[in-house]
């Protein structure tokens, strides 16, 4: 692709597990724009669907960038549209609807990871797991000001709450980190479905040992057969030749992702 410096084979999949009766997940995959996005609606029944549709419909209208920088713009400002339609929705029904997000920016051989809310983005490299993203939740707080142990946040009574997502406030706040894109790397995108059952190992090692689509189908197979409590979605997109997630040649360059 014209767009992206490197090569990229990318598989998606989502779910509505094996207790909830419909899907508010949604998800986009547009490699020749350099953007994969995975979003998780909240609201309820014929709202949180509506959310995250809304995140993925005025996505998919960004088009071809002319430059690294005009893609993040871009992306930008198709999110702040649908926040601003979420919100509309949200005053016209008399309720509080929204979406967590996660989504990857892949254009001259950098990349952006950009989120709201506890929906995930890992990059597995050099023979490793990162978790790019970090979750915006009531627990990641408390994690973060050392008040409760990473085994409390296991099972932490509201270890759910989602402290930011598109949609539930007028002022939009999002993160993120960016990088250098490099040949084997994996990028695996989820909503919190996938990561309630499986662990950061799990989701390596299916990441390196096949391509994005069977990668894919082991992740899901795995949900369901624990039980699937919530819907699920993943995305897999892997970056141009070598090994996946292999070590490379010059690891002191390639560690991880930099804000």
């Amino acid at each position: 692709m014209s767009t992206v410096a490197l090569p990229i084979d990318s598989f998606g999949m989502s779910h509505k597990g094996c207790v909830r009766d419909h899907n508010e997940d949604n998800y986009l995959i547009e490699p020749q724009t350099g953007l994969w996005v995975v979003a998780d609606g909240m609201g309820g029944h014929e709202a949180g669907e509506v959310a995250s549709a809304s995140i993925v419909d005025h996505l998919a209208t960004i088009g071809i960038a002319s430059s690294a920088p005009d893609l993040r713009a871009r992306f930008e400002d198709r999110l702040s549209r649908a926040n601003a339609e979420i919100r509309d929705i949200s005053r016209s029904r008399g309720i509080t609807i929204g979406s967590t997000f996660a989504a990857l920016l892949a254009m001259d051989g950098r990349f952006a990871c950009l989120w709201a809310g506890d929906s995930r983005i890992y990059l597995v490299r050099n023979g490793s797991i990162f978790q790019v993203s970090k979750d915006h939740t009531e627990v990641q707080e408390l994690l973060d000001r050392g008040m409760i142990s990473a085994e409390e946040a296991r099972t932490w009574p509201r270890r759910n709450v989602i402290t930011h997502a598109v949609g539930v406030s007028d002022e939009l706040e999002i993160d993120f980190q960016q990088g250098e894109l490099m040949p084997g790397d994996v990028f695996v995108l989820g909503t919190d479905g996938l990561t309630a059952h499986v662990s950061d190992a799990e989701i390596e090692a299916a990441a390196r040992s096949a391509t994005p689509r069977a990668a894919c189908q082991t992740l899901l197979d795995t949900v369901l057969a624990r039980g699937g409590t919530d819907n699920v979605t993943i995305v897999l997109v892997k970056i141009g030749g070598g090994r996946n997630g292999a070590p490379h040649p010059d690891r002191s360059a390639v560690e991880g992702p930099t804000r």
